[in-house]
């Protein structure tokens, strides 16, 4: 070890033929504010004073040829700067994104019984107003995935929650259906762009707590639909319908004005060659994590591939993997939000027995008697909504030691059961708690999913992937209306025996994804992803 002094500072530089010591630590020089962390190999130096002798200079000569030989990878510097005070305030922003886009989406269940006895509305005009959001999100989910590989993925959230905003407020001025299903669609639109979050989020962790962290914005989902209904609680009987859509667009308003500190992704720059903004973005980082930099240059691989096609989903490596995680998706979704909305319809219809309710073509509806939610509905549609923090907790604890593909599968069966013992004659509570349990694991499901996708998919495709997957989430969202809302009134058993059927063969598709992403890092191109998937296989033959 070598110490060059000067009057008011003292660097340290360790020269090693082995580079035991991957980083370097700057101190604070003379009065000026500097960065805690330089970069030996690249634009900053060293500052030395003038006065030193010539075997000084000859070691800052010696130590900068060394590590000018001496490169790095995003990959590599993520795992090294790990998780701290940056991704902290990241989760935060990201889960304020994922908090409003619950809030738009439990709304749903709120807003269509209550339109059904204010505007005297058929069942399947009720159905539409939760099939038209899903529908804009359909619509829109590969869009956004284009724009956020091809322009950023900050750009692409900044954009989608503005349109979100804006439409979400404009909707609490509709005059008659038709003007609510246009601009309810148009909301939809502004949702699918919403998962990208995840696709920013995941690109700025570690291994080690990726999994978990994407999780754990889980909470602000839960938060988010249980906020929702108190709000309702409070706005519906004093304010009505129109209010409540207002303040639901506030969070996201709010996370569109915090996007002016969320940096764009050093991974996109990778990609699209931009290494000063990718070092740049790294440094900042390190900054906040009070972590220094890895030694040497950054390296950026030429990418001749094009960004944000959506055929390169299906080329022969990824083709299985696409088309069973699109099917787990439709799953999730269709599940998910179907439970969402026959709590609401099984709540609404006071009854605790299938086969109880009136055959809808049976009789004409007397709105004059329709029946909205009161003050008990939404106190146990609020117990259902709190289900999603249990499903996160034990999704948190058994992702990282079952691994992905696992936590789906036992997930789905799980949620399963319960849902088909919701077909059992019992009281408000057991069905209350039935209904509580299945929500909770049929959450934990969907973010396993949002966990596992991001990581599946290389850089160059990895928004578009994710973009695919959530669109084909929106078509069980669309048809899921028409089977909770208008078939459970039909037949209860045929409605809830579906969600169960199709959720145990959701659990055989994730067994059979062909990789398992615990402990992988991402990929940055289809070469490395099939690179990859070819030495797992020979580790797998030769064990």
């Amino acid at each position: 070890m070598s110490a060059v002094m000067d009057n008011t500072n003292t660097v340290d530089i360790q020269v090693s033929p082995f580079h035991q010591q991957p980083f370097v630590k700057f101190r604070r020089y003379r009065d000026e504010e500097v960065s805690k962390y330089e970069h030996l190999g690249g634009a900053d130096g060293v500052e030395l004073d003038s006065t030193a002798s010539k075997d000084s200079d000859e070691l800052r000569k010696r130590a900068r040829e060394s590590l000018d030989d001496d490169t790095f990878t995003v990959e590599e510097a993520v795992e090294a700067i790990g998780f701290g005070k940056f991704q902290i305030k990241l989760s935060l922003l990201a889960g304020l994104c994922w908090m409003a886009d619950a809030m738009e989406m439990m709304i749903l269940s709120i807003l269509s019984p209550e339109l059904h006895c204010k505007w005297q509305l058929e069942t399947w005009q009720e159905a539409m107003i939760t099939t038209v959001v899903f529908v804009g999100m359909f619509l829109s989910s590969t869009i956004w995935g284009t724009i956020c590989d091809r322009y950023g993925r900050r750009v692409g959230l900044i954009m989608c929650a503005i349109w979100l905003f804006y439409y979400g407020v404009l909707t609490a001025f509709s005059p008659s259906l038709l003007w609510m299903l246009i601009l309810r669609g148009l909301v939809g639109f502004g949702i699918g762009g919403v998962p990208q979050s995840v696709t920013l989020y995941s690109e700025f962790l570690p291994s080690t707590a990726r999994a978990r962290c994407v999780v754990f914005i889980e909470v602000f989902w839960a938060i988010g639909t249980c906020f929702e209904v108190a709000l309702a609680l409070v706005v519906m009987p004093t304010l009505g319908w129109r209010w409540l859509l207002a303040f639901s667009a506030i969070p996201v308003l709010i996370f569109a004005l915090a996007c002016k500190w969320m940096p764009e992704s050093a991974r996109y720059h990778v990609i699209c060659g931009q290494q000063e903004k990718a070092f740049a973005t790294l440094k900042r980082i390190a900054v906040e994590n009070n972590k220094p930099m890895p030694l040497g240059k950054l390296v950026v691989k030429p990418v001749q591939e094009k960004r944000g096609k959506f055929s390169d989903l299906f080329t022969p490596e990824l083709r299985v993997t696409s088309v069973m995680l699109m099917f787990i998706w439709f799953a999730n979704a269709f599940s998910y939000y179907g439970l969402v909305l026959m709590t609401t319809e099984l709540f609404q219809s006071g009854t605790t027995c299938p086969g109880e309710q009136t055959v809808a073509g049976d009789q004409q509806m007397c709105y004059t008697d329709c029946r909205g939610l009161n003050t008990k509905d939404y106190i146990d549609l609020l117990w259902t909504s709190i289900a999603e923090f249990p499903g996160l907790v034990v999704t948190f604890f058994i992702i990282e030691r079952i691994g992905r593909k696992k936590t789906m599968a036992l997930e789905f069966i799980i949620f399963s059961i319960f849902t088909f013992l919701v077909c059992i004659c019992t009281t408000r509570a057991i069905l209350t708690l039935f209904l509580f349990v299945a929500r909770a694991f049929i959450s934990g499901a969907f973010q396993a999913a949002y966990v596992y996708t991001p990581e599946v998919y290389p850089t160059t495709i990895r928004a578009v992937g994710l973009g695919a997957c959530s669109g084909m989430a929106r078509v069980g969202a669309i048809i899921t209306p028409f089977v909770a809302q208008v078939m459970l009134r039909i037949s209860e058993y045929l409605a809830i025996s579906i969600y169960g059927t199709v959720c145990l063969v959701a659990a055989v598709a994730a067994l059979m994804l062909p990789v398992e992403t615990k402990g992988r890092a991402m990929q940055e191109t289809s070469s490395s992803h099939h690179k990859d998937a070819e030495s797992r296989a020979n580790d797998t033959s030769s064990k």
